[in-house]
């Protein structure tokens, strides 16, 4: 109508963008002053002398071009020792998995209402994880002589630390309505367990088993330095003679295990899914 005049469009403008630098700059500098004073004698920090590296870098540099130089006729005599480790890594994961099924199921509050048992089940649990697994293997070799054996006790420790923790806290975490409604229909929870827990969570099980069988070859390689078998005190062996052309062999040896353990876990996984 041309008695009208026309309302001028609203303007819509961006509000300006905070200004987070300064916060940022903070922290980043928090954070390099803490690196440098861990790094001062001065104050009990860590001793890093760089000058004994610049010093120094030739015989690494020697010590890598050896390793870049695998001496393959070495190989037939790894294939014994890495068999010994799978069958330490299998066997290990196989057991740990028996006994961290009662235990995680001991350990939840959703599948285990008693506190006082409950919390017994992840003092020893949490003893199990926190102890490093070399630490375990020297004492298991003391105990029952080199070989095999201290091995696989120290992977099954180990392995049954790990599962138990990450898989209870899982359970933990989640909710489940059908524990109460089990419990109000009058059954025990013995009944419970064994029927609704655990096939609910079997897949977080089978998860956590893989996921120690991949651990297990790595952790294995180095179990055998104390003398804990495997590939690993052959490992420690070639080191120990300086021969590295074989130790370069048994890296990659080691190597290709590991992703091909690792392929294979990960195809399990999805059909898992």
């Amino acid at each position: 109508m041309s008695g009208t005049t026309a309302e001028p469009a609203a303007r819509f403008e961006v509000p300006p963008r905070p200004r987070t630098w300064p916060r940022r700059a903070l922290i980043v500098s928090a954070l390099a002053a803490f690196t440098v004073a861990t790094c001062l004698p001065a104050i009990g920090g860590v001793e890093i002398d760089l000058g004994a590296i610049a010093r120094n870098w030739r015989h690494g540099a020697a010590n890598l071009s050896a390793l870049l130089q695998p001496n393959w006729a070495f190989f037939p005599r790894t294939v014994q020792p890495m068999l010994e480790t799978l069958q330490m890594a299998f066997v290990g994961a196989a057991i740990a998995a028996a006994l961290s099924v009662p235990l995680t199921l001991w350990a939840a509050r959703p599948t285990n209402p008693n506190i006082l048992t409950r919390s017994a089940v992840r003092a020893v649990v949490n003893v199990f994880r926190a102890v490093p697994d070399l630490v375990w293997a020297t004492i298991l070799v003391a105990m029952v002589g080199v070989g095999a054996l201290p091995g696989l006790l120290a992977l099954v420790l180990f392995n049954v630390g790990i599962v138990v923790k990450l898989v209870s806290e899982a359970i933990d975490s989640a909710e489940h309505p059908y524990l109460e409604a089990a419990r109000a229909g009058g059954a025990t929870q013995h009944q419970i367990n064994r029927t609704l827990a655990l096939p609910q969570n079997l897949p977080l099980f089978l998860n956590q088993w893989l996921y120690a069988l991949e651990l297990n070859v790595r952790i294995s390689a180095i179990l055998g330095i104390v003398g804990a078998g495997g590939i690993g005190r052959l490992l420690d062996e070639r080191f120990g003679f300086f021969a590295y052309g074989d130790v370069s062999v048994i890296i990659l040896e080691i190597l290709v295990v590991v992703l091909v353990i690792e392929a294979a876990s990960n195809i399990l996984r999805r059909r898992l899914a």
